[in-house]
């Protein structure tokens, strides 16, 4: 059942090292010999790798790089999924003062090329065959890139193994020169180079320092009971900040890393690993609420009548714990013991919380998950702030739905006029690679980065994010309409897979809708409608009707001219391939309109 949460103060971390690398023997030291850091799935089976295999594995992939003549200051990609050997090569690089390059899988072969031309990389590790057919073609004509080494076997390609091997073979010797130029490595040093999505145009490469990324370590997971006993499993990728950032406090924590072998296979791994938390993205809370529902819909006579009542419970709660009544926790203790116990064991059973961040979690679905015993914590940051600049805190007692949390770390403030969120800290970004002028644009003269998100702080000093400065617009009477807002709203609605605003300068708001087709297709064969193709569907009356009343009723949420007037069904999901969402999942909203002119214009059609 739903816990209660105190205000308390949150500890001061003292002992958080300066580098990134300094992190490895700290962890021996502290957690033992044998303590998990990381594993992977090898062929089925977990490949574990404690304290000390770990750094033995990286000092060699270390000596590796100083052989093939890597020093200071040049640049390492790597563009592979998560797994251990993700985390070695990235420590690898940093402890002789490369500057580790992470480029998302997925991105669109104009972004692979832009990336490894601007950044000048010199070193490429490259998950396998798959991912090497997608480069192959840019790398050749790269001049700056000197070796590609494949993790897994690739025809022509120098493997990874064959690196550590080679560096197995010559640590000792140079064990000494490994020491010296770490200790030549000063915090101030950039660590790693990160392209942003680039929602609003060209990638920009942002240069975070080892201390950018010790800072936050140091202020970020105090803010949650984990510790050396904690399992987590992990999907989200390590190209991402977010998650990067969430490894670097594990092995600080101790908790043990988990990477599932693909995305198909979470709820197995789950199962195996049993985890006490997990970081995630709102639409994976989306997709586990609705398997859970999906389950109680096939429930029957008392079973069923037990559900719908515990989460009719579940959906009363105040996730902030100041308006639960007994009753209704004593309530909550009979539904844990008869329903939400056996939901949990779907997720392992051990499951104490869940972080979010990326985007904003139903308000619904924090207060059900309390319920439950399972508090969504929910935090804010950019990839130029290292990343989290807020975040709700189990520690703190600091929970709410609909807000980002308590700032740590770093001094914020809006901007009077404009609501721009502003953040100054120690955290943020040492600058854009290779231009001034857009660094600049982001960091103002008195040393506040602009984020381009606007909020506002409530009553209990949380931030609420109210939008994107550069994507509300106005329509033709001058009103102000941001889009992100009514965009959060309606993604409650599990009929939804996606949805963009449109209506810049024009009388009223429109939409484009992805529908749920999982659940449309459901709901067809509820009703006995034929469905014969997702093309075909959208252009069905009763599918058009029950959309129209979907938005009807989120409309009630907003004012008359914020309201959805018209919306347009599509027949696909957006995709990353065709550069309609970045790889974190956010709206690119230009390429989106681009690909659907003409249906946006029929939507403003007199």
């Amino acid at each position: 059942m739903g816990k209660d949460f105190q205000t308390n103060p949150v500890p001061v971390l003292t002992d958080v090292p300066s580098k990134t690398f300094d992190l490895i023997p700290r962890f021996v030291k502290k957690f033992g010999a044998e303590h998990v850091m990381f594993a992977g799935k090898v062929n089925g089976e977990w490949d574990t790798y404690n304290g000390v295999r770990f750094a033995e594995v990286t000092n060699a992939v270390s000596v590796g790089l100083m052989r093939l003549g890597v020093r200071k200051g040049d640049r390492v990609a790597i563009v592979a999924n998560n797994s251990p050997k993700w985390n070695i090569i990235d420590f690898a690089a940093q402890q002789i003062g490369a500057v580790v390059v992470p480029v998302y899988p997925t991105v669109s072969h104009n972004d692979f090329s832009y990336i490894f031309l601007h950044s000048e990389a010199k070193i490429i590790f490259v998950e396998g065959k798959t991912l090497y057919n997608k480069i192959e073609d840019i790398v050749s004509t790269i001049t700056s890139i000197e070796h590609i080494f494949s993790l897994n076997p690739v025809d022509n390609l120098k493997l990874f193994d064959d690196l550590v091997e080679d560096g197995r073979k010559h640590l000792e010797e140079m064990t000494k020169a490994l020491e010296d130029v770490e200790k030549s490595i000063k915090s101030e040093d950039v660590a790693t180079m990160l392209y942003t999505s680039g929602t609003m145009g060209t990638p920009k490469g942002v240069m975070l320092t080892h201390d950018n990324l010790m800072k936050d370590v140091a202020v970020y997971c105090v803010h949650y009971p984990i510790d050396e006993t904690h399992r987590s499993i992990s999907y989200l990728p390590l190209s991402h900040i977010y998650e990067r950032s969430v490894q670097y406090s594990h092995v600080y924590i101790g908790c043990m890393n988990y990477y599932v072998e693909n995305v198909g296979t979470i709820m197995r791994d789950i199962a195996e690993v049993k985890p006490h938390h997990f970081s995630t993205v709102p639409r994976v809370i989306e997709k586990i609420y609705m398997t859970i529902m999906r389950k109680g819909e096939k429930l029957t006579g008392v079973k069923k009548k037990l559900f719908d009542w515990a989460f009719s419970l579940a959906d009363q709660y105040d996730e902030t714990n100041r308006n639960n009544s007994p009753m209704l926790k004593m309530q909550l203790a009979l539904a844990d013991q008869f329903v939400f116990k056996e939901i949990k064991k779907i997720l392992g059973g051990n499951l104490q919380l869940i972080i979010s961040g990326g985007a904003a979690v139903q308000p619904r679905l924090v207060k059900i998950f309390s319920a439950m015993g399972i508090p969504i914590v929910e935090g804010y940051g950019l990839t130029e702030t290292s990343p989290v600049i807020c975040t709700n805190s189990l520690v703190a007692g600091k929970l709410k739905a609909g807000t980002v949390g308590i700032p740590v770390g770093h001094e914020i403030k809006t901007d009077a006029k404009t609501g721009e969120i502003l953040v100054k800290g120690p955290a943020v970004m040492k600058g854009y690679y290779k231009d001034i002028v857009k660094t600049r644009e982001a960091i103002d003269e008195d040393g506040f980065f602009h984020t381009g998100d606007k909020g506002e702080f409530d009553e209990d000093g949380m931030l609420r994010i109210t939008g994107r400065i550069k994507e509300i617009f106005k329509d033709s009477m001058g009103k102000y309409i941001s889009p992100a807002l009514i965009e959060n709203k309606f993604s409650e609605s599990p009929l939804l897979n996606g949805i963009m605003v449109v209506g810049e300068n024009q009388k009223f708001a429109a939409a484009l809708i992805v529908p749920n087709f999982e659940r449309l297709r459901s709901w067809c064969r509820e009703n006995n409608i034929e469905y014969v193709s997702d093309g075909e569907v959208i252009k069905k009356k009763e599918v058009i009707d029950l959309y129209r009343a979907e938005v009807d009723r989120y409309n009630k949420f907003f004012g008359d001219y914020e309201r959805i007037k018209k919306f347009q069904l599509l027949d696909r999901e957006w995709t990353i391939d065709k550069g309609e969402i970045t790889p974190s999942l956010k709206l690119r909203r230009k390429t989106i309109s681009e690909h659907y002119q003409n249906e946006i214009e029929s939507l403003f059609a007199e």
